[in-house]
């Protein structure tokens, strides 16, 4: 078995090194040339297997009972962090229980409650609506004349926008929703973490990530007393009222389904938006190509989702001995599947260094694979293909006012800022 190398096992668990790209795509290079199936001992994590090839991501997906989401941490922790949260749960390794933390069968049971909503036939009513929302930030962002941050003045917001009206919240609350989401995924980042600063210890770490579900909780359990008192036509309202087999859902799998909604349902959207902006700035014939011909949105939009991979890693539990690509995984071992590695697979993407919006076919793993693949994917891809259809048109000009940055996350990372300047009609 292939030896992850210490200074590249250091780096995959780095938040830092998400944020810088380059770095964590040479770590990657490196893994999927030399050891795309081994174990990684960083300091202060239990050791993982990292896969960073896309057929052993997709195989290890499609295998749900083999391997388990909810068993251990279903993202990286450390091991100090591990203990610090089991100490506040009781025992459990999830601070959230959402779709994300369950297994078969509840992982089905819960799904089923909100599928529906999600399904393509059923967002299609909704196509007027989110046209409208995303006029809306686009008038903002012609608002600013010639330049502003797209991340921060168009991307962030507008999917925040479609999610907190599917769910029923008010648009005043939207600045408190993205406040607290961004704390939760960019709780690495000093720009974006509850305390505004440099992470520390693994302590103030939990500390703070249990305020911020404390205050999410906080907010959604007076969110769920008023929807079973008055019912409405919004997704708060179908997961305040659901039942799986006859019983209302529990406080902790209710608060979970509330939260992965409220935050994953823009978070991830956001990022892509920004990232697929940041790339057409530095691509100007990709930019030519899709004003000249709109049917190239839908490979923009994909193109994008692979480019940005806003979702970097999950971690899987082995639930027996097994093989994965001819390496022996034993009963309890953790395994770390490297979306972002998988997405630049020279295996299955020819030149996955260029960004090409007419890349055919286009099969990227940032939505995961199998059972649990995104509940979102296609609310996602249609909020994004509407904001092109709409912004396109009117973008006459764009170029980078600046350097974009990421922000620092080993779970959920995207662009912080993207400052462009810009000619509109």
């Amino acid at each position: 078995m292939a030896a992850i190398p210490q200074d590249i096992a250091n780096t995959i668990v780095d938040p830092t090194a998400y944020a810088d790209g380059d770095r964590i795509d040479q770590a990657f290079i490196h893994l999927r040339r030399e050891a795309p199936l081994a174990v990684a001992h960083p300091e202060g994590f239990d050791p993982f297997w990292a896969l960073t090839r896309h057929a052993d991501i997709q195989a290890v997906e499609r295998q749900n009972d083999l391997f388990h989401n909810g068993d251990r941490s279903a993202t990286l922790t450390t091991i100090e962090g591990d203990r610090l949260v089991r100490q506040m749960t009781g025992g459990s390794p999830h601070l959230i229980k959402s779709l994300v933390q369950m297994d078969n069968p509840d992982h089905a049971a819960y799904r089923r409650l909100t599928q529906g909503a999600f399904l393509p036939q059923n967002l299609r009513g909704l196509d007027g609506r989110i046209r409208e929302i995303a006029r809306e930030f686009i008038d903002h962002m012609a608002s600013f004349g010639s330049q502003c941050d797209f991340a921060r003045d168009v991307a962030f917001l507008y999917p925040l926008r479609v999610i907190m009206e599917l769910m029923g919240v008010p648009q005043s609350d939207e600045p408190f929703m993205l406040r607290l989401t961004q704390e939760l995924f960019g709780s690495a980042d000093k720009d974006l973490n509850r305390s505004h600063e440099e992470v520390g210890s693994s302590e103030k770490f939990a500390m703070d990530l249990q305020q911020t579900v404390a205050d999410l909780e906080g907010y959604f359990g007076k969110v769920t007393a008023d929807r079973r008192a008055h019912p409405r036509d919004d997704l708060c309202s179908l997961i305040a009222n659901g039942q799986i087999d006859g019983q209302p859902l529990g406080y902790i799998e209710t608060m979970g389904y509330y939260i992965i909604a409220a935050t994953a349902g823009h978070d991830t959207t956001s990022n892509t938006t920004a990232g697929g902006l940041w790339a057409l700035a530095e691509n100007p014939e990709q930019f030519a190509k899709l004003k000249a011909d709109p049917s190239l949105i839908p490979g923009h939009v994909e193109e994008s989702i692979r480019w940005v991979t806003p979702v970097k890693h999950f971690m899987r539990t082995a639930t027996a001995d097994t093989e994965v690509a001819g390496e022996k995984i034993a009963k309890g071992d953790w395994l770390m599947l490297c979306y972002p590695s998988g997405n630049r697979d020279e295996a299955v993407f020819s030149d996955p260094f260029v960004y090409d919006i007419e890349r055919t076919p286009n099969r990227h793993v940032a939505f995961g694979y199998g059972a649990h693949v995104c509940l979102g994917q296609h609310l996602g891809r249609m909020e994004m293909r509407i904001l092109w259809e709409e912004l396109l048109p009117r973008l006459k000009s764009i170029e980078l006012n600046g350097t974009p940055e990421r922000w620092a996350g080993s779970f959920v990372c995207g662009p912080k800022t993207v400052p462009i300047r810009y000619e509109m009609h």
